[in-house]
């Protein structure tokens, strides 16, 4: 079976408005260049399809092995405005874990 981010992240995130932002942790240094390679903007935006209207942007941080994700208007118009059932960052962050790890 394939590896997912789960197996080598610890996720982070949270939510303002309709802007979802999760941090991807590496559990290792050697699993931080996969989580590089395994996390775009377009994947992330293939995860969700049309939940995520706006813009996708992945921010490395190489000082703490970590890459941020932004996520405009992903949340449905904002976690108290939407209809979505539990669509706050903390359920969109955990969902990227379901991400493959590309070695």
């Amino acid at each position: 079976m394939a590896k997912l981010l789960r197996d080598i992240a610890y996720v982070r995130s949270g939510d303002k408005g309709d802007i979802c932002t999760a941090g991807l942790v590496a559990k290792t240094p050697q699993d931080y260049g996969v989580i590089l390679r395994s996390v775009t903007p377009d994947k992330v935006k293939a995860l969700y399809g049309d939940w995520i209207k706006g813009e996708v942007t992945c921010y490395p941080m190489d000082n703490i092995q970590a890459l941020v994700v932004v996520m405009q208007q992903a949340l449905g118009g904002g976690a108290t405005r939407t209809l979505r059932l539990d669509q706050t960052g903390k359920a969109l962050g955990h969902a990227l874990l379901r991400l493959p790890a590309v070695d």
